[in-house]
Formats: C-alpha cells, structure tokens, sequence
C-alpha cells in the first residue's frame, strides 16, 4: 500500500499535518491568528451568525493562515538560500509578507460585513 496510489495520498497528508503541527508549535504569526481566529469563531457562535457567515467567516481564516503559513515558508526559504541580508531577498520577503496584509484586510473587512449589523441592532 506504500507506493499506491492512495497509500501515496495518505502519506502526502500525514506531511501536511506535520507541517500544520510546526507552524502552530514554532510560528508566532500563526500562533496569532489562530488565536484570532478563535475569538472569532466564539464571537460566532455568541452571536449565533448564519451559515453562510460561517462559510465566509472560515474561508476568511483558511485564507490568512494559509497565506501566514506560506509568508513563513518563503522567508525560510530565503534565510536558507541568503542568510546575509540582501536587497532582492528583503523585496522577496516584503511581497511574501504584504501577501497576508492583503488577506488580512479582506478577512477584516468580512468580519465587518459579518458583525456589524449584530452590533448595531
């Protein structure tokens, strides 16, 4: 089943866990947003938002964690390949990190969409 198909799947799973489990244990940006995104999802079920909120509302999370995970993977990478500091890898790192800038805007700007009418009525 090693080198199946699915047994290949599986596998390629177990290494996204792992690589999830690193980023929570070792990552403080992600270690943040993870806490956002709790308070976000207790504020959820406070103000028992509607399913369709809640489709947004974790699209919005899966969005800025995953860009965070990448944004570290990328400076990793970078520090890996240049570990002094050069211009193009501080413009890498830059793009990487306004990235999740963006995704968190937008995650911002849905949870705005999201809580305040339950906040003003």
């Amino acid at each position: 089943m090693k080198n199946t198909f699915l047994g290949k799947r599986i596998r390629g799973g177990g290494y996204a866990l792992k690589g999830a489990l690193l980023l929570l244990r070792h990552e403080a940006s992600i270690q943040v947003q993870f806490v956002i995104s709790i308070l976000v999802c207790i504020a959820g079920w406070y103000f028992d938002i509607t399913r369709t909120e809640w489709m947004f509302q974790f699209v919005a999370i899966g969005m800025v964690m995953s860009a965070e995970g990448l944004n570290s993977a990328t400076e990793a990478m970078a520090d890996f390949v240049h570990p002094d500091f050069h211009n193009k890898i501080g413009h890498i790192k830059d793009i990487a990190a306004g990235a999740v800038f963006i995704a968190a805007l937008i995650a911002i700007v849905i949870a705005g969409f999201i809580y305040i009418p339950y906040l003003t009525s």
